[in-house]
């Protein structure tokens, strides 16, 4: 069972987002929260799998909140998809996942699921114009930081720039999805980065032509 902690300031919407997620045998909704700080509170009692998390609420905002639940839970951050400053701050908190607002049940539910199972590059749509508008923003790191990757590693690395799941990426490098969880926590081990999402910024960044 996947337990899903729900956080935005907006009763209706928790509602909403509760109605559809606990439609769904394999989800349960085990909190909801009305600011980042109850957020947090309820994630580190809780000890939920994911945190589904608006960035824009009162006393402390989702971005702050993402940072302190690293470790904790994976975060989904919901977005407007408007690219502004809170959805880039998420990313350098280590979100795991971006979802539109506007995303339809089964597009949420799907969304959950694959973040419970460690992948976090949720909507192409999504996470595509964001690697590519937070790329153009940041400064390019040297390529040295590549060197500390294998071969293999850098085959890994580039199917996370290409937006492939762990049984895809292991079925394009034949290997099984087992080791491929190995390899990429591996890559963001080495690269010093908190999810996949910023693995696939800095094959941007860095050139990295995605596997896809």
């Amino acid at each position: 069972m996947i337990r899903v902690v729900l956080a935005d300031d907006q009763p209706a919407v928790r509602a909403g987002l509760a109605l559809v997620l606990s439609a769904a045998p394999d989800i349960e909704v085990v909190g909801e929260a009305g600011d980042g700080e109850q957020a947090v509170a309820l994630a580190t009692r809780l000890a939920p799998d994911v945190v589904v998390m608006d960035v824009r609420m009162p006393v402390l905002d989702g971005i702050a909140a993402t940072r302190r639940l690293v470790g904790i839970a994976d975060v989904l951050v919901l977005t407007t998809f408007d690219l502004d400053e809170y959805v880039f701050g998420a990313l350098r908190a280590g979100a795991a996942g971006f979802l539109l607002k506007d995303t339809d049940a089964a597009g949420l539910i799907g969304a959950v699921r694959l973040v419970a199972r460690g992948e976090g590059l949720i909507d192409p749509q999504v996470t595509r114009t964001l690697i590519a508008a937070f790329a153009r923003r940041a400064a390019p790191p040297p390529s040295t930081v590549l060197d500390a990757l294998t071969a293999r590693e850098r085959e890994v690395l580039a199917g996370l720039a290409g937006g492939l799941s762990n049984a895809d990426l292991g079925a394009r490098l034949s290997i099984t999805e087992a080791t491929t969880k190995v390899h990429v926590s591996r890559v963001l081990a080495k690269l010093g980065l908190r999810s996949r999402v910023q693995a696939a910024v800095l094959a941007q960044e860095l050139g990295v032509p995605p596997l896809g």
